[in-house]
């Protein structure tokens, strides 16, 4: 008989989607780019699929799996640390001197053109400027370059005194210690911490205001863009009271209201009242100039005055007010930024159930973007969430934030490409609501050890454990190979799934080989053990 035809007909999966699935089976990456790797000794050219490496499992899941499986072992290896970690520096090498000598040459250049107003050859060499800084970053270097631009002026310094509405702090010398105490001979507690930012109003159970007239989104808006700084801070003064170098891993998450809030992994025990009396004290002042009213908006926007190099007023055409005369006329912050009453505390020892689940829960939303945890299910946290991102449309998220234009203010970097009112920062997008870009925030002593550190960790215990079992994998010397990106619309490019389906092929290999080392390694089954001598396989 003839298959039923009609709308709840179910068709057979097509053969992409279970190429993907076998992927994500395997732990394998279902949307690498491809590169071509040319080997200088033999002449032979292969394509790879290099894994895409994305941290969001809607995106692809088993690099997302592995990102945050390397942050779990990240975060276990620094928490309860027993010894100070040690960072050894590498010297710059020949190559990253020349880079760094290619670099002062380009950035001089620069310069020149742009004092003589040559704006398109600036751009050009702003960009050459920029792959030499990504260069810099592939050979292992670490740290701030110098601007481009260079210091115009010297920054308007602020007092320093503490606000009358905040409680004072005790100061200590900052010892270079990270390591926390040991207790009893043995316990070496430490710390989970949440911290959350203030009400802004009521809200019901879904986050969404009682009362959306009163709700306070400006406040909500300001908070979120200047978060960041503000945990900062908060970390600074907590070293400042408790007297040592306090190292930490860190999540930000949004709360159903869509306000950022930080859980921490602290090393070392501190007082619950200490951590209490640190948040109530902790403050961020803004000092940039006032942006509570916008004076251009609607169709009239500044524009760009090619002559003056500067945006100027669409009607009296005179330039706009500078960043820097700007900030310099400042008199009080524009805002200031304090975390809420709710502060959650806890004590975690190392190598219990407790600390496991607590590491789970740091990690809980890091394979998830932050759209789709502040994902909005009823009409009121829609509208919630709306009225949060009109707010933040119209807030300055940085010195170089487009939406400077509309107060009036010519923003630092402001060019004939910018657009008055429109910014790509983090802050300004529907999905992401204000919150901070980095979603996992480390401190340089927690494990001693970078994320690639911890990668290579990972596959020098794998390599050791299948050269125990008798298989040696061959490393072959990686200078004698020239590695290429793929121009798209190259015809000699396998397709996508094809590569796919041979990194499968090559991971049930390598799994093969790993579960036949751990079997080595083990022994023997069912020998029962009669000396002090492990038994070993033959």
């Amino acid at each position: 008989m003839p298959a039923e035809s009609g709308p709840g007909r179910i068709r057979g999966a097509l053969a992409t989607d279970v190429v993907k699935a076998t992927a994500e089976q395997h732990g394998v990456c279902v949307r690498p780019f491809t590169m071509e790797v040319g080997d200088t000794e033999t002449g032979e050219v292969r394509y790879v699929p290099v894994p895409c490496g994305s941290t969001v499992e809607s995106v692809c899941l088993p690099c997302a799996t592995k990102a945050k499986a390397l942050r779990q072992a990240q975060c276990r290896e620094g928490w309860h640390l027993a010894a100070e970690p040690v960072i050894t520096r590498q010297d710059p090498s020949e190559v990253q001197t020349e880079l760094m000598t290619y670099r002062a040459d380009l950035v001089a250049a620069y310069r020149d053109v742009h004092a003589a107003g040559d704006e398109a050859e600036a751009e050009n060499l702003r960009g050459e400027i920029s792959s030499v800084d990504t260069e810099l970053r592939d050979s292992g270097m670490t740290g701030r370059l110098p601007a481009v631009d260079g210091a115009v002026r010297r920054p308007v310094k602020r007092s320093t005194k503490r606000r009358q509405d905040a409680p004072n702090l005790p100061r200590r010398k900052v010892s270079k210690t990270t390591v926390g105490r040991e207790y009893a001979g043995r316990f070496r507690p430490s710390m989970f911490v949440t911290l959350t930012c203030d009400t802004y109003g009521r809200v019901r159970p879904d986050g969404s205001p009682v009362d959306p007239a009163s709700y306070d989104y400006r406040r909500a808006a300001r908070d979120a863009v200047h978060f960041a700084a503000l945990v900062d801070r908060w970390w600074q003064n907590l070293r400042r009271v408790v007297g040592f170098d306090v190292q930490y891993f860190a999540t930000v998450e949004p709360q159903k209201r869509a306000a950022p809030h930080l859980h921490t992994a602290l090393r070392g025990a501190i007082p619950h009242d200490v951590i209490r009396l640190v948040t109530e004290a902790t403050y961020h002042q803004v000092w940039w100039p006032n942006h509570d009213e916008v004076v251009y908006g609607g169709d009239r926007k500044p524009l760009w005055d090619p002559d003056s190099r500067s945006f100027v007023d669409p009607d009296t055409r005179e330039p706009l007010t500078a960043w820097d005369d700007a900030v310099e006329a400042v008199d009080e912050p524009s805002h200031v930024v304090r975390f809420g009453e709710q502060v959650h505390s806890k004590g975690i020892l190392g190598g219990t159930e407790e600390a496991g689940r607590h590491i789970g829960y740091l990690t809980k939303y890091l394979t998830k973007s932050t759209g789709e945890v502040v994902d909005a299910d009823t009409a009121a946290q829609r509208d919630h969430h709306d009225r949060l991102h009109a707010e933040l449309a119209v807030t300055p998220c940085s010195p170089r934030c487009a939406v400077w234009l509309l107060y009036g203010v010519q923003p630092k970097g402001a060019g004939r490409k910018t657009t008055p009112g429109h910014c790509r920062g983090r802050a300004h997008r529907r999905t992401t609501l204000g919150l901070p870009g980095r979603r996992v925030l480390v401190s340089r002593k927690w494990s001693g050890k970078t994320v690639a550190d911890h990668k290579a960790d990972r596959l020098a215990y794998v390599t050791s454990m299948l050269a125990d079992a008798g298989i040696e994998k061959p490393r072959p010397d990686p200078g004698r190979f020239v590695w290429r990106k793929v121009e798209p619309g190259d015809t000699h490019v396998p397709p996508r799934d094809q590569l796919v389906m041979r990194a499968i092929a090559e991971r049930i290999t390598w799994k093969a080989e790993y579960e036949r080392a751990l079997l080595a390694a083990a022994g023997p089954p069912g020998l029962p053990e009669t000396s002090a001598t492990p038994a070993v396989a033959a």
